[in-house]
């Protein structure tokens, strides 16, 4: 029904050398009933051994952060494409934050004008 969201979904590396993706909500089915599922409940994802202990190596070296890109189906099944994210700075945040304010103000000031 196209009603997945990908909003502060991240996936993790657990110690049973699996992949899990928390936080995507997927909402239930509408013409389900009292056995439909959690929306925000921990899924796994399927991947080779070979690829979770790669993408496993480098979130534990650089301290990166798994983080899922989009959805979609091909031949049937879901797939969630994935990327490897390095978090902001302090430093980054305070100049993204003061950008921001900046713009709200001109055009605060534009829309007076006007």
């Amino acid at each position: 029904q196209g009603k997945a969201n990908l909003r502060d979904a991240y996936a993790q590396v657990t110690k049973d050398v699996e992949i899990l993706l928390y936080q995507m909500h997927i909402s239930e089915y509408d013409h389900g009933n009292i056995n439909n599922h959690e929306p925000l409940r921990p899924r796994r994802l399927l991947l080779h051994k070979r690829e979770i202990k790669k993408i496993g190596t480098k979130t534990a070296e650089k301290g990166l952060t798994l983080v899922p890109l989009k959805l979609y189906f091909r031949s049937g099944k879901v797939k969630v494409e994935l990327a490897l994210a390095q978090g902001k700075h302090e430093y980054d945040k305070r100049q993204d934050i003061a950008k921001r304010d900046a713009k709200r103000e001109m055009d605060r000031v534009m829309k007076a004008r006007r």
